[in-house]
């Protein structure tokens, strides 16, 4: 008997309509995955491998004459309300390679969007809107511990405030998270560094260190210490600030490794490790096995960095994140981010993907309260991210109680991407999540840069939009305004968790 293919079948198809297509070999160089070849002695492109088309609609958009179709594969699975495709891919996949499954980007599982079932309130008679076109707004916030009391002193005739803890200024509350080069491809990398400082925001080195050529950035980058340590200096610490990584929202409990194929000359002497050596991140920070030693840490950094720059920690949303986060302020942190479980990364065990962590407003609320209840939330800059698709995301999260939203695959899409979850195999089309320098070149780095910023830009115009609409002359003042709120969802439990009123509640007098 002879045994079945040992493949997945195609789950897109590829379509060329050879009546409109002119034989300039555009969708053949475009295809980085081997789906599409380009016959030279034809001058024709062909459909080589169905099965490799990961619907990344490049040789779509490249193709002159649109003459290229994606579709869903048309053979479909049996309806089955228990086993679903996901799951009958899944047990396929894992009965050929024997494997832990992996995965690019965010959790793409049907969980309800929160976001989606939360709207704002806005002025009408009793408190005047603001024209955020004629009149200012102010967007700009800071990064850092801040005092309970300002002390004020007199120098050289001169007033200024005494013993403020290091803060970083930036334009805008939104920041990119981070991602190291290796994950990206050095012009991807280069392209958001140059955006965020334009802009005058910030952005996350990821745990791969910082290249040479990238220092000039370095006002405006988030160093991160990993439990891996790759690439941490006495130079590397002098930057805007420094985050002890303890999880991302991607993987809860894991650290992650990048193989050895992938560590080029490049990646060699930013990391500071052979060429061809896999690179390690263990699943805990082995210098971190309680709060005690957590606290060891950040005195550790900020003597090294002689106190000048702040110190945060990145922890991924988890059940009992409220009661950690009390914990890392106590420990003398200057900020915390909170990773929801719909964070991307480059490469994740889908297991944990899918099902590990909670969702980011759930936790930012959880957070926010719990501090606020424990005098703490004056102390601390707390930034959420996982998940945040939209300057609304990003309205609502910072009302929910974040000081600033992180986004990652947002700025990605600004590049190209077109989130086909292929970042593990390195073959990225778009020149983003990949090691190959080829293909990295297919972004222009000055191009690059001006779509970021403007995205940037664009979401930073849209909050100025909604605070005026609001009455709100100053983002500060909206941080944690919940009653500014009105959930719109199918679970009161949820409301009550996130501190929201539903939808129509009434506003009662003297608290009643």
């Amino acid at each position: 008997m002879t045994a079945p293919r040992d493949k997945l079948l195609p789950r897109f198809k590829t379509i060329i309509d050879y009546d409109r297509c002119i034989g300039c070999g555009k969708c053949g160089e475009s295809c980085s995955y081997g789906c599409i070849f380009f016959d030279k002695e034809q001058k024709k492109p062909f459909v080589k491998k169905q099965e490799n088309c990961v619907a990344c609609q490049r040789c779509v958009i490249f193709c002159p004459k649109e003459a290229i179709e994606i579709h869903n594969y048309p053979v479909s699975y049996p309806p089955h309300a228990l086993w679903s495709p996901y799951h009958v891919r899944s047990i396929i996949e894992q009965a050929r390679s024997g494997s832990v499954l992996i995965s690019g980007t965010g959790n793409d599982r049907p969980y309800p969007v929160i976001f989606d079932y939360l709207v704002w309130d806005a002025c009408q008679v009793t408190n005047p809107s603001i024209d955020a076109l004629r009149e200012p707004v102010e967007t700009r916030t800071w990064l850092g511990r801040k005092p309970k009391h300002l002390s004020i002193k007199e120098v050289d005739g001169k007033f200024e405030i005494d013993d403020f803890p290091p803060n970083v200024m930036l334009s805008t509350p939104l920041i990119i998270g981070h991602m190291s080069l290796g994950s990206l491809s050095y012009n991807a990398i280069t392209s958001m560094y140059k955006a965020v400082k334009e802009v005058g925001t910030l952005m996350g080195t990821g745990e791969g260190g910082l290249h040479k050529d990238h220092y000039i950035y370095k006002d405006r980058l988030i160093g991160e210490v990993a439990s891996g340590r790759f690439g941490v200096s006495p130079e590397y610490l002098d930057i805007a600030a420094l985050e002890i990584k303890i999880g991302q929202g991607a993987k809860p409990g894991h650290g992650g490794q990048l193989p050895g194929e992938k560590v080029t000359e490049l990646i060699s002497e930013t990391r500071g490790i052979p060429v061809g050596t896999d690179a390690l991140s263990p699943n805990p920070q082995h210098d971190i096995y309680s709060i005690e030693d957590l606290k060891t840490l950040i005195a550790a950094l900020h003597e090294a960095t002689e106190y000048r720059i702040p110190v945060g920690v990145k922890i991924a949303a988890v059940n009992n994140v409220a009661a950690i986060a009390s914990g890392i302020v106590r420990a003398d942190a200057d900020f915390i981010t909170i990773d929801g479980f719909r964070g991307g990364t480059g490469a994740a065990p889908r297991i944990l993907r899918d099902n590990a962590g909670i969702p980011i407003e759930l936790a930012i609320a959880s957070v926010d309260q719990h501090l606020r209840d424990e005098k703490l939330r004056h102390k601390i800059t707390l930034i959420a991210g996982g998940g945040i698709r939209s300057p609304s995301d990003m309205i609502k999260i910072i009302a929910l109680g974040a000081d600033i939203a992180m986004v990652g695959t947002a700025p990605l899409i600004a590049l190209g991407c077109k989130v086909c979850q292929q970042c593990t195999t390195g073959k990225c089309s778009w020149g983003i999540a990949t090691g190959n320098p080829e293909l990295g070149k297919r972004i222009d780095i000055e191009w690059g840069a001006r779509r970021v910023a403007n995205m940037l830009r664009a979401w930073t115009a849209e909050l100025e939009e909604v605070l005026g609409t609001m009455g709100i002359d100053a983002v500060e003042s909206f941080v944690g305004n919940r009653d500014r709120l009105r959930y719109l969802g199918p679970n009161p439990h949820e409301a009550e968790i996130l501190g929201v009123k539903h939808a129509g509640e009434r506003i009662t007098r003297g608290g009643e």
